[in-house]
């Protein structure tokens, strides 16, 4: 396996606030764009040539990762836009389209190609994978895990026969619709054929067009059932619920950055923190130029992004503080998301500054 595409297109509406002003796959854990986690992965399995489709922000990412060399893999982008009125305007083309825009363009899928969502974190065994992709002569497979039937409204579902074999894809149907409890991760190994399947200049999608196509030409297209962590980031909630489990360890290969300087605390450079007079209980990251100010609690699992502010008595207990949010004297932040521009609970319902209603108390640390 050498190549690779990220779907990293998509406006990411359903993650808003967060991707107010940021591409969905560039959302920070631990510090780090989760697209970062996908190419490390990639580049662990020897993949070295990876296509990414953008759009929405599209520059943040292209300007992030460059042309990867960094993590020793070459990335190419494909803009999915146009110039209208003077402005650069994101048209996505749709997972499916948008490979077909790039396999017009130049040719790039000529081989076995694993294709990947760009806003969840895996650690599947990719040449696990392939070989059996290989092994049973597949056009197509997707990485398929059972969830509980009340998600089902929130993924594609695969319908397989006792040997794998896809005989229909529903594209988030409702509980009571499912034929299967076998969700898309939105992985797939594709071989180069499928894409002929796709319509020329034509926004089209993966899961409601292209598979289920598939499945009624009865094409070789096959499920994977594998064990592997699979870590979806498609709503607030689910972001909070992440980071969580991430700063409680739960998640392999995802460390904490910083310096370990008690038990469970961990923290940048350049952090102005009197640990006689402030409360911390772990486990807490603290990013550089954090100030907590005397009085100040921290009760984890909680990160703190680089120049923060704690102001005096001030609370925080498992939330997390993008880059430069300040915390008001004698706030109490429980269960957020925070950023100086706006605060989102754990169940993804937001406030802005200056309203009101809310007792809330933050701004802009560099204010």
């Amino acid at each position: 396996m050498t190549k690779a595409m990220i779907l990293a297109a998509g406006q990411g509406t359903r993650v808003r606030p967060l991707t107010k002003q940021l591409p969905k796959p560039m959302i920070p854990i631990l510090g780090k764009p989760v697209l970062e986690y996908l190419i490390e992965h990639l580049a662990r399995y020897g993949v070295r040539d990876i296509m990414i489709n953008v759009a929405h922000y599209h520059w943040k990412i292209e300007n992030y990762f460059g042309n990867g060399h960094r993590w020793n893999v070459n990335i190419g982008y494909s803009f999915e836009g146009a110039r209208e009125h003077g402005e650069i305007v994101a048209k996505p083309m749709g997972s499916a389209g948008g490979m077909r825009q790039i396999q017009d363009h130049s040719g790039f899928f000529d081989d076995t190609t694993i294709v990947v969502c760009g806003d969840a974190i895996i650690d599947l065994d990719i040449q696990a994978a392939v070989f059996e992709h290989k092994t049973k002569k597949a056009m197509a497979s997707v990485v398929a895990l059972d969830v509980p039937r009340e998600q089902v409204k929130n993924y594609g579902i695969v319908v397989a026969d006792k040997d794998g074999r896809i005989t229909q894809f529903q594209e988030k149907p409702s509980p009571e619709d499912a034929l299967s409890t076998l969700a898309s991760t939105g992985i797939y190994l594709f071989e180069p054929q499928v894409l002929e399947l796709v319509p020329k200049g034509k926004v089209f999608d993966i899961g409601s067009e292209l598979f289920p196509l598939m499945a009624q030409q009865h094409l070789p297209f096959y499920a994977q059932k594998r064990h592997f962590n699979w870590i979806d980031i498609g709503r607030v909630t689910d972001y909070w619920a992440v980071c969580q489990r991430v700063l409680r360890g739960e998640v392999a290969q995802m460390d904490m950055p910083g310096t370990e300087v008690r038990p469970g605390v961990w923290v940048g450079l350049n952090t102005k923190v009197n640990w006689e007079k402030v409360n911390v209980i772990g486990p807490v990251y603290i990013g550089s130029g954090v100030s907590v100010e005397d009085g100040a609690t921290i009760e984890g699992p909680a990160w703190l992004g680089h120049g923060c502010v704690l102001r005096k008595n001030s609370r925080l207990v498992r939330s997390i503080l993008f880059d430069y949010t300040r915390l008001s004297e004698g706030a109490v932040f429980e269960d957020l998301i925070a950023s100086p521009q706006y605060v989102v609970d754990r169940l993804g319902r937001t406030t802005y500054p200056g309203d009101e209603t809310s007792t809330l108390r933050w701004g802009d640390a560099r204010a």
